[in-house]
């Protein structure tokens, strides 16, 4: 089952993970983006090519 992980350090919650998300896995909670829904991801990968600081990783 893939997992998509934030590295904290290089993730400036720009939000642009939380727009691409097909399965709207990630949300801004107070200016944080988290992964809060990791079950529904299906690996698109979307957030990990997106993402303009390399912040996510999808495990599978």
């Amino acid at each position: 089952m893939p997992k998509p992980i934030i590295d904290k350090e290089k993730c400036m919650n720009c939000n642009v993970c939380v727009e691409v998300c097909p399965m709207e896995c990630f949300e801004n909670k107070d200016g944080d983006v988290q992964v809060t829904q990791p079950d529904e991801c299906i690996g698109c990968k979307a957030c990990e090519v997106q993402c303009p600081h390399q912040a996510i990783v999808v495990e599978d």
